[in-house]
């Protein structure tokens, strides 16, 4: 249900989600853009079509300055089993060069440079480029039931959408490449227990636990959410003196921010901030 659309805190001019998109459902609740993979009778796993409305979704929360914050889940039984094996083994189907330079790439760099908190929510199966994507976000989740595995070395390939490089750096070089090499399926409480993901939550609260955080988020000061991961990423590329270069240019950023002013007002006056995202 498009609920946010009818609601009068959102103007005329907020882009609307696509209701042609046949493989993902894409709605706006609370500041919060919701993409939901909609192919589970495959495990929700992609083909061209597909990847290009994940695409067209992810460009429509950059560019709406009323969608805060992002959350990414799957229908049915899976959150995302990777590729469709159909698409690759297809006569005239693209080479695999294609599907990530013109997919599955351009998917995780959306995500790491959205200036807005994006939550992966893993409601199930999450393998293959489809638990990459989901290791891509700023704060994975996952239900109890759900599970994780690289799946790559099973077919003969290595970890794609970023998993080379999200991967060690979550769990560490011996973990990872065991998770790569072996492809051992692993639960959502040892990815937890890993480092790999943030919490667990029961099934039977998931989808209501999940998309609070995200919403919470999405009430929270957002330009500085989205300066912090800047920062973070630009960690593992900076030595201790670059870093502190760097958080001295953010923080003079989000200084000079209306939501920098409202959160010291609020805490002087002892009342809840009413920030913006701005």
């Amino acid at each position: 249900m498009l609920i946010s659309i009818l609601n009068d805190r959102y103007q005329a001019n907020t882009l609307l989600p696509d209701l042609s998109m046949q493989f993902i459902q894409f709605d706006i609740q609370q500041g919060v853009a919701r993409i939901t993979f909609n192919r589970p009778e495959v495990f929700n796993s992609m083909h061209h079509d597909m990847r290009m409305e994940i695409l067209s979704a992810l460009d429509q929360c950059r560019d709406d300055d009323q969608i805060r914050a992002v959350y990414l889940t799957g229908n049915g039984r899976a959150f995302c089993a990777g590729e469709d094996l159909q698409e690759v083994i297809a006569p005239q189907g693209p080479s695999l060069k294609e599907i990530i330079s013109t997919g599955y790439n351009p998917m995780v760099q959306k995500i790491k440079m959205l200036d807005k908190p994006v939550v992966a929510a893993v409601n199930g199966v999450a393998a293959g480029a489809g638990a990459n994507i989901a290791l891509a976000c700023d704060i994975v989740v996952a239900a109890a039931s759900a599970s994780f595995t690289q799946a790559f070395s099973k077919i003969g390939l290595i970890p794609d959408s970023g998993g080379t490089w999200t991967l060690p750096r979550l769990v560490g070089l011996q973990r990872a490449m065991a998770l790569a090499m072996l492809s051992d399926k692993i639960s959502a409480q040892s990815a937890c227990d890993m480092g790999m993901i943030w919490k667990v939550f029961p099934d039977e609260t998931f989808a209501a636990d999940s998309f609070q955080l995200a919403a919470t988020l999405a009430q929270m000061p957002t330009r500085a959410l989205a300066l912090t991961k800047k920062a973070m990423q630009a960690a593992f590329d900076h030595d201790f003196d670059q870093q502190l270069a760097l958080e001295d240019e953010y923080q003079s950023i989000a200084g000079d921010t209306h939501d920098y002013r409202e959160g010291v007002a609020a805490f002087l006056e002892k009342r809840k901030p009413q920030f913006i995202g701005k």
